[in-house]
């Protein structure tokens, strides 16, 4: 009897924590959910149930005016165009620049080697928007404003030391074994690189990738003041610097659908490569 009580007991006690814990999940998304779902609302209500008091939460009428004055007023693709062109060559560059130095630090005894990780380390965890000046200076003394380089190598150097240490954590967990085997077969160290270890090592280059990407795509400081020609501005900038039809004007559902639309393709681009993100790392590479 006493076994079957316990029993209950433990059974009683497991539904429980298992409600808890669905709960809490529920809260959290909500928690989560909540600023998304009023900016898609919001994009799409119309400007007098934007300003209507008292507030209208689930509009019944929709708009999608909001989004064709972006690119009726702005050029807003040529903004799009812009963010996309300085991600993907600062991503790329970060990769193809990274990727070798986290070998070689993983791999080949550099002397000095612990300094140069501690410095890393530091330039990681340093606030880069304390590089804004000096990087300013820097844009001016070469003529570099109003032009993509100004944001691409900043975004590049800021990025690069997390690049390495997540590259270089990925390569400590490759067997060397494999290494040592491939320059039997006479592979050097770059066509070795190149064609056997970083495809081993494609999840580490997607996450690394996305979280470069996504700095780059959302970054304002930078994009603010070292480009100032309208052509080049990017997503960010654009955004904030969208105006009403007067001064004391504020196009909240013109801003809410440029969001919206910033937004996106950070979305799609981590759905689409969520498998290789939680894709083993070195899933088959070692067969007998």
């Amino acid at each position: 009897m006493a076994t079957l009580r316990d029993r209950k007991k433990l059974k009683l006690d497991t539904n429980f924590k298992q409600i808890i814990l669905w709960i809490s999940l529920v809260l959290i998304v909500i928690f989560f959910l909540v600023p998304i779902i009023w900016q898609v609302l919001t994009s799409v209500k119309l400007n007098e149930d934007i300003s209507a008091i008292p507030t209208i939460y689930f509009p019944t009428r929709f708009t999608f005016r909001h989004y064709l004055e972006l690119f009726e007023r702005r050029p807003f693709l040529l903004y799009i165009f812009n963010s996309a062109l300085v991600s993907i060559i600062s991503t790329i560059l970060c990769l193809t620049l990274g990727s070798p130095a986290a070998y070689a630090l993983t791999r080949l005894k550099l002397p000095g080697e612990n300094v140069i990780l501690a410095g890393i380390l530091i330039v990681t965890l340093f606030p880069y928007v304390l590089l804004f000046l000096g990087l300013l200076e820097i844009v001016k003394a070469v003529g570099l404003g109003n032009n993509y380089l100004a944001l691409i190598i900043p975004y590049t150097a800021i990025n690069l030391p997390l690049t390495i240490l997540v590259m270089r954590s990925f390569f400590q967990q490759l067997p060397k074994d494999l290494e040592d085997a491939a320059k039997i077969d006479g592979y050097k160290i770059i066509p070795m690189l190149i064609e056997i270890l970083l495809p081993m090592t494609l999840p580490a280059l997607v996450t690394t990738g996305i979280l470069t990407f996504i700095f780059a795509w959302n970054e304002y400081i930078f994009a603010l003041t070292f480009i100032t020609r309208d052509t080049m501005k990017t997503i960010p900038v654009a955004t904030a610097q969208l105006g009403g039809s007067t001064l004391w004007d504020i196009p909240y559902g013109s801003i809410a659908a440029a969001t919206i639309l910033g937004t996106l393709p950070l979305v799609i681009l981590v759905l689409v490569f969520q498998r290789r993100i939680v894709q083993g790392l070195t899933a088959g590479a070692v067969k007998g």
